[in-house]
């Protein structure tokens, strides 16, 4: 793989990462669904698909309560392995402590709500104060599936690092930041230049296969692609499958991964969501630091490469966002985004008020 459009710090070794290893240690259920999509049966992809969107169903009026009561009770205990980052606040500090907290956070579903149209997944203003807030004592990137300029334009805040694209087109902040070493290089990194013309060639394919689904959008992320399929009936997911696996078996330097209510498709190249957060890492000067306390903050499967390059570094904590119980790499959890706005307030108030 060429290395294209990249200005790094000194003595990073990008050949390093790139040669690294996959990581094996996926979170149980991502790996189930990204195992039946590698299966290439549309039966097994819709079973992925349904996995994904674990609200399809809804219960009949006389057996909600005991559902209900049922899957509070999973999560009670799910809570016990991921307690709540609020509620244990205390604790995630004390974590910290002597070290220097470096913020990661994923997008849609952290900072906004998970909507219908992806066009229209917006921050609140209350939520762009909270995340400008953390940055200014905190150096804070924002790790997200969609293209990176997407992403920027929901955020509009110049002072972050951008990871998009799930980590394939990385930018820095345009001026330098309190947080920056004096002898840092501007920030800026793409892996996957060479896939430019095979991902615009394989979008415009999938938007004609696709347009006769009702609901269903591809969304150009620039270095991946997005089929979204939220607002598709579920009696037509075999269709889109079908649809989309017509165009990707032309195309075997691609891979499918799934995420919630939609299909992702990115080049088969060793970098993801995790290998983003190192490269940040280093280009901030932390990658051999010991007084470095990374977290990070996500909803998706795609974040679990992230959550488990932390558990494996035995340094900082990933915190997962979900409403229900499942399987992943981070130690704490948050409901929802409101509770990541409140997390991230209180980190500034402690922040204020340490010494």
């Amino acid at each position: 793989m060429r290395k294209q459009n990249v200005i790094v710090p000194e003595e990073f070794a990008i050949t390093r990462v790139m040669a690294a290893p996959s990581r094996p240690g996926l979170a149980v259920s991502c790996k189930k669904m990204f195992s039946q999509l590698d299966s290439g049966r549309i039966g097994a992809w819709v079973d992925s698909m349904r996995a994904s969107s674990p609200t399809r169903v809804k219960a009949a009026p006389a057996l909600a309560p005991s559902i209900t009561a049922s899957s509070d009770q999973e999560y009670d205990g799910w809570l016990g392995q991921h307690p709540s980052a609020l509620s244990n606040f205390d604790d995630v500090v004390a974590a910290s402590k002597g070290k220097r907290v470096v913020l990661f956070l994923d997008y849609d579903g952290t900072l906004s709500p998970i909507v219908d149209d992806p066009d229209r997944a917006f921050m609140s203003d209350s939520m762009r104060e909270a995340v400008r807030d953390a940055a200014r004592h905190f150096p804070t990137a924002i790790v997200s599936g969609r293209c990176r300029d997407k992403v920027f334009s929901f955020v509009q805040l110049r002072e972050l690092y951008y990871a998009g694209s799930h980590g394939m087109d990385i930018r820095g902040p345009v001026k330098a930041t309190k947080h920056t070493k004096a002898k840092a290089k501007a920030v800026s990194f793409q892996p996957a230049t060479e896939f430019l013309p095979m991902i615009d060639e394989v979008y415009k394919a999938l938007v004609e296969r696709t347009k006769s689904i009702q609901g269903s959008k591809v969304e150009n992320n620039t270095f991946s692609l997005s089929v979204h399929f939220r607002c598709v009936e579920e009696k037509k997911w075999s269709s889109l499958a079908e649809q989309v696996r017509s165009v990707l078996k032309d195309y075997p330097k691609l891979r499918l991964t799934l995420g919630r209510k939609v299909l992702e498709i990115r080049p088969s190249i060793k970098w993801d969501k995790g290998k983003a957060l190192e490269f940040l890492l280093e280009s901030l000067g932390f990658a051999h630091c010991s007084n470095v306390f990374p977290i990070y903050i996500g909803d998706d499967c795609t974040d679990e490469d992230a959550f488990e390059v932390l558990r494996d570094r035995e340094q900082g904590l990933g915190i997962l966002v979900s409403r229900r119980a499942k399987e992943t790499n981070a130690s704490y959890s948050l409901r929802e985004p409101a509770e990541v706005k409140e997390f991230l307030r209180r980190l500034v108030g402690w922040k204020k008020q340490t010494p």
